[in-house]
């Protein structure tokens, strides 16, 4: 079972739990608050009528209507420029880039609109706009609909950059998101929309509806944006990581059997840095793990930032696990796909050193 700490009381406004997929609890958020705020609206490429790729805003618009979900055309730089004007002009959109591959045109209105607008008018402006991109690999999506470009969201400054891990936490991310008044880079690991994977693509897949973390509240609460969770206490081992890898680290350690304490960040950046350094300061010993490419990844700003923080309190070099230098492979996905084999191999050495 996945334990999650959290300082965030959920309303009793919140309502009845129920059983949801990350999509459904991503959807109910999106629902939630539009029926709260007049001012929030949903577009992207075949989000309306279609409901999404992957049916993540089905309905809305035809509880909305076609003013408040809408589709655009295949344009993503257009699609963030348009959610820079409405933002700045006092909506709050939701803009969904049908694949984080995709977002690269949309990059200069990203880093020198969005990110910058606040900083560039002297706070007289801002852009409170949420921009979901599907993101990650484990669905034989090829070199074009795997990748995790989260470094690059990370390296500037103005933009947020979440990642949840279950429905219950993309649920209470998503509404934080829509809510803030800076511009939030929303990733979804799509590998998670139906259920937890932990790295066994040869086993049956679990769905959300048999796991705890699958019972999300009906109505309004939200989840701190700078808040990461213990997803496993341990003693022996601080794992540094978020989104799908989660549950492939918690693979990693029970096959291993290490008493690993797994860190889900949720927030990117801002980064809940006391949390992990507690952690590293208890264990000694630390493992940074994800799914993007190693070189200039996240990672590498996780590890110098432990190594600067708790140089002394380290018994060991940390641990970096990520997938090659290489574009996404689709013939061999799960040699890329850094699994718990991979990962535990990594923790041993960690205890071993």
């Amino acid at each position: 079972m996945l334990t999650q700490t959290r300082d965030t009381q959920v309303p009793s406004a919140a309502g009845q739990k129920k059983p949801m997929t990350m999509i459904q609890a991503l959807r109910s958020a999106m629902d939630v608050m539009m029926e709260r705020d007049d001012n929030v609206v949903v577009f992207g490429q075949d989000v309306g009528y279609f409901g999404g790729v992957f049916r993540v805003t089905e309905g809305l618009q035809a509880k909305y209507g076609k003013s408040r979900c809408f589709d655009a055309p295949i344009n993503e730089g257009g699609i963030v420029g348009t959610a820079v004007g409405m933002g700045a002009y006092g909506l709050r959109p939701v803009a969904e880039i049908q694949f984080a591959d995709y977002f690269y045109p949309a990059a200069d209105q990203l880093i020198s609109e969005a990110a910058r607008l606040r900083f560039r008018s002297a706070g007289d402006f801002t852009a409170p706009i949420t921009v979901r991109m599907p993101c990650g690999g484990g669905i034989y999506g090829g070199q074009t609909h795997s990748q995790s470009p989260e470094a690059f969201f990370t390296h500037v400054c103005g933009l947020r950059t979440v990642m949840p891990s279950n429905p219950y936490d993309a649920k209470g991310l998503l509404i934080s998101s829509i809510e803030c008044d800076d511009p939030v880079i929303f990733l979804e690991p799509k590998r998670l929309y139906n259920g937890p994977f932990d790295g066994h693509h040869d086993r049956p897949v679990v769905p959300w509806s048999k796991h705890p973390m699958g019972e999300v509240p009906e109505g309004y609460y939200n989840i701190p944006l700078e808040q990461a969770a213990i997803a496993r206490p341990g003693k022996e081992l601080t794992v540094v990581t978020y989104g799908t890898m989660v549950w492939v680290c918690r693979a990693a350690a029970e096959e291993a059997g290490i008493d690993a304490e797994i860190i889900d960040l949720r927030s990117l950046w801002p980064l809940d840095l006391d949390t992990v350094l507690e952690s590293v300061r208890k264990t000694g010993r630390c493992a940074v793990v994800h799914e993007a490419t190693k070189t200039s990844g996240f990672g590498a700003e996780l590890t110098s930032l432990v190594q600067e923080h708790c140089f002394y309190h380290l018994e060991a070099p940390i641990e970096r696990v990520a997938g090659w230098d290489t574009p996404y492979p689709h013939a061999q996905e799960w040699a890329y796909f850094p699994g718990p084999t991979r990962v535990a191999a990594a923790f041993k050495r960690a205890m071993e050193a």
